[in-house]
């Protein structure tokens, strides 16, 4: 497994479906390395994980078709830092509401998301968030078919909840971006906005837990 701090630092995206080349592109932009993950060997040889978005549920079986369910699971209870976004949510979180009964968890975030929350693809949303850490102007926010957090553990830091602007509804208030440890999760897309805030924190976080093993 790599381990030295800086630009030798290799984070995956996991790439069974989901918007792999922008998540590639976006740690890259970051300064790290950045390499697909579709087998256990190639999990073993990077520091940390993306879990982009796609289809929970289609992913959960992938997962274990590809043999990468429990050895994933173990890296990330064994601190390793990791990132989902829409769908790399929901596969993070300790429990999901409107999920397939045989749907995998990997575990990491203490918290309980409502899957397909915002709606179905025609009810997608975009707004600007102020997000926890993230300096300058808001982040703007493109939720696809996306989840939002219904519960939140003790020790899980919101980062980021829905204003009640027009066309939120039922979103307003709702909490869409979350922080437990070394692992980072947004309801949203930062993938597709060419902004690169939201990976940078993750990257920092990355670096963090590197020097933290050093």
């Amino acid at each position: 497994m790599v381990s030295e701090t800086g630009s030798d630092l290799a984070v995956g995206v996991l790439a069974l479906q989901g918007d792999v080349r922008e998540h590639l592109a976006a740690l890259t932009a970051c300064g790290l390395r950045a390499a697909p993950v579709r087998r256990p060997a190639e999990l073993e040889a990077v520091d940390a994980i993306v879990l982009p978005g796609g289809e929970s549920t289609t992913m959960s079986r992938l997962l274990e078709t590809f043999e990468l369910l429990e050895p994933l699971r173990a890296r990330i209870a064994a601190g390793m830092p990791a990132y989902g976004s829409c769908a790399g949510m929901i596969l993070l979180a300790a429990e999901v509401l409107d999920g397939r009964p045989d749907q995998q968890q990997l575990g990491g975030l203490d918290i309980v998301v409502r899957r397909n929350a915002f709606g179905r693809q025609v009810d997608s949303f975009e707004t600007d968030l102020v997000v926890e850490g993230i300096a300058g102007d808001p982040v703007r926010a493109v939720f696809i078919r996306a989840p939002w957090v219904e519960k939140t553990g003790s020790d899980v830091e919101i980062l980021a909840t829905v204003p009640a602007v027009a066309g939120a509804g039922a979103a307003a208030g709702r909490v869409v971006a979350v922080r437990h440890g070394r692992v980072l999760a947004t309801a949203f897309h930062p993938e597709l906005t060419g902004d690169r805030r939201v990976h940078a924190v993750f990257c920092d976080m990355v670096r963090e837990a590197a020097g933290d093993r050093g």
